[in-house]
């Protein structure tokens, strides 16, 4: 259908279509409800400063890490960082060479630097893994194997350089426990659906997260770098590869930089980046190319999100490149303690393989909030669903009774070279999406029409799609 315009049907709160299709332009309608949240955006990245570290250098070789890449290393991290930390901090170096090594957990104050040639190899024996630690779990506070890399109630911890962290994780480690084929799961292998359902289920019943221990016996799999409950992170330069699942989570955490980072990682949940319940967020000139979402922004699950009840919010990112993965800046599922004041600008993308450039997802199990997102200067190729993306019937969909709210979702100077949708929004008859902007926006080629559905307060402004200039108000 590319060269014409598909009908587009524009509905309101109560799923009527307003119009017949286009409406007249939205001339003189304000663009955005903030005349200048850029100025916001500007206050997050100044705020949001990389630790500093004392001049200390730790090589992680003077404490016995050879660099064969089949000794095992991990006394030797800890030797090393436990050195640092005692010493007031500073950085432990990680020379060229391949090194194998079990979970390395951060302190304080430590910057572990990985230098250009060097690579960590992460042991994937889940055995390595134990004993459990805190953490979160698809939103869920748990007991459970422990993050490649980890740190609990930490401040000022980097990890830096240019090297390689290589989980190892594929088709004969990790992965398999998704349960699916395609990730080398076969009949009789153990999977992760059983345990994942009985931790949902702890939640549900209030279970103190202290007898939510899983791990030995259990197929939960971990997630990469985890800092859980730090201040001060900075992550920045190494490239992350072959990932258990989320690569970076940073867990009820404040000022965290994510700056240069390259994410290449196609396994089952292999999301790039994904602050949660965490505040003054920055993520900055990263490459993701990835199995799932390259960004998702997350604030709890269900029953625990509602108990945790921690939003994330003031997160800015900038100066970004998405490859493949399944939205490209995303907020949710996992959105129950809120998602306020998400920023993101100059951003590049393409992939047949990228569904969606800004992606909201929800339903009435998670409930929460999303207000005030806001997208400009986004440069976009090609697309396999939607530009903009907004689902109220994910996975358990609507019938329950915790209506998500979302509101003031603006974009500027988007550019789309091809897409199925512009739009996909579907919120709730007694929930309906309000206050969505389009300013100086160009569609190239759209081939579906668009999917509108309960929505209040559409704005488009000078809006163009498959060369036509379009317009709505709902």
């Amino acid at each position: 259908m590319s060269g014409s315009w598909p009908r587009r049907r524009f509905l309101g709160a109560s799923g009527a279509v307003l119009g017949g299709g286009l409406l007249a332009s939205a001339v003189g309608a304000p663009a955005f409800a903030d005349a200048d949240p850029w100025r916001t955006a500007d206050r997050i990245r100044r705020r949001v400063r990389a630790p500093r570290f004392p001049h200390h250098r730790f090589r992680i070789t003077d404490f016995g890490a050879k660099s064969d890449g089949t000794t095992d290393c991990t006394r030797a991290f800890d030797a090393a960082i436990s050195a640092c930390a005692r010493r007031g901090g500073g950085r432990v170096v990680v020379p060229p060479g391949r090194y194998l090594t079990g979970p390395i957990r951060l302190r304080s104050h430590v910057d572990l630097h990985v230098d250009a040639g060097a690579t960590i190899l992460f042991d994937t024996d889940p055995a390595r893994y134990l004993p459990a630690v805190y953490t979160r779990w698809q939103g869920v506070e748990c007991y459970n194997y422990a993050p490649l890399i980890y740190a609990y109630g930490a401040r000022n911890i980097a990890v830096t350089g240019t090297g390689t962290l290589d989980g190892q994780a594929g088709n004969t480690a990790w992965w398999p426990w998704k349960g699916r084929p395609e990730y080398g799961w076969k009949p009789g292998d153990p999977q992760e659906g059983p345990d994942w359902t009985l931790l949902q289920q702890w939640a549900d019943q209030g279970v103190p997260v202290r007898d939510r221990v899983l791990g030995a016996g259990h197929y939960l799999r971990p997630n990469f770098i985890q800092p859980y409950h730090c201040e001060n992170v900075l992550i920045e330069g190494v490239t992350i590869v072959n990932s258990p699942m989320w690569e970076i989570h940073p867990v009820l955490s404040r000022n965290v930089l994510v700056r240069d980072v390259t994410v290449i990682s196609h396994g089952p949940n292999n999301d790039g980046c994904d602050p949660e319940s965490s505040t003054d967020v920055v993520i900055t000139g990263c490459t993701f190319d990835t199995g799932d979402d390259c960004i998702a922004i997350k604030a709890g699950r269900n029953a625990d999100g509602r108990r945790v009840n921690t939003p994330s919010q003031n997160i800015l990112v900038e100066d970004c490149e998405f490859r493949d993965g399944h939205g490209g800046v995303t907020i949710g599922s996992e959105m129950t303690g809120g998602v306020a004041g998400v920023y993101a600008r100059n951003l590049r993308m393409t992939s047949p393989n990228l569904n969606s450039c800004l992606r909201l997802k929800s339903n009435s199990m998670r409930g929460g909030y999303i207000h005030d997102v806001h997208l400009k200067d986004v440069e976009v190729g090609r697309l396999s669903v939607a530009a903009i993306q907004v689902d109220f019937y994910y996975d358990e969909g609507p019938g329950h009774p915790y209506n998500p709210d979302v509101s003031g979702i603006h974009v500027e100077n988007l550019h789309v070279g091809t897409t199925q949708y512009v739009l996909d929004m579907r919120g709730y008859p007694d929930a309906p999406i309000k206050d969505v902007t389009l300013a100086h926006c160009r569609f190239d080629t759209a081939t579906a029409a668009d999917i509108v559905e309960n929505v209040e307060g559409l704005v488009l402004t000078d809006v163009t799609v498959n060369g036509s200039p379009v317009g709505a108000r709902a």
